[in-house]
């Protein structure tokens, strides 16, 4: 699907608007030896968009490990904070969020908890160009799901088949064909422009 002229936008946060991952790579290196949880870093980034609770969820079942999801999620996002001065804006898509200021309405999906996110985006500069903020509190079902995409169009008042969306992975990218919103991959435009983190 492509649109030659889209009627709103909306855009993933970590890993695309932002480059958060391996700042959030770092938090769940800590949690997971903590927990003596395997979590290689390849599956990591295949799991982006993914809350974390989901991924503890999974990572337990699969590796017999008992643990609380939604407690041992907590002590991950505490674990992230003390790295959100570091967070840089990934500059070409900052770059089309500015550009269409004011010219369309706009949005960010993301399957990050609200307040990380609305604190990287203040960080970085970008939080006044979107119209909305919908985040993984705010729908039941998670990417690949559309659900986040669909909502962001709905608080944007425009038909998803009218939005294009930008995303960074592939169950980003999954959820936003299946809202039928237009679907921009970013990597192709980033991979020269991530900030590098020691």
């Amino acid at each position: 699907m492509s649109l030659t002229q889209p009627q709103a936008l909306i855009f993933d946060c970590d890993g695309t608007l932002a480059d958060t991952m391996p700042l959030h790579w770092r938090a769940w290196q800590l949690v997971a030896r903590r927990y003596g949880l395997d979590f290689p870093q390849e599956r990591f980034y295949a799991l982006g968009g993914v809350p974390a609770r989901d991924i503890l969820k999974m990572l337990s079942a699969e590796q017999n490990h008992p643990l609380d999801p939604l407690a041992v999620s907590i002590e991950k996002e505490a674990a992230y904070i003390p790295f959100l001065p570091e967070v840089r804006a990934i500059e070409p898509v900052a770059r089309i969020v500015r550009d269409n200021a004011g010219k369309l309405p706009m949005a960010v999906a993301s399957g990050g908890i609200r307040d990380h996110v609305t604190k990287v985006l203040v960080h970085v500069g970008l939080r006044p160009f979107f119209q909305a903020v919908v985040t993984s509190e705010d729908v039941q079902r998670q990417k690949p799901a559309p659900d986040i995409f669909l909502e962001a169009a709905r608080r944007l008042g425009v038909p998803p088949q009218f939005c294009r969306a930008y995303e960074d992975t592939d169950l980003g990218l999954q959820a936003i064909r299946s809202a039928g919103m237009e679907a921009v991959d970013v990597r192709p435009l980033i991979q020269n422009d991530r900030p590098s983190y020691q």
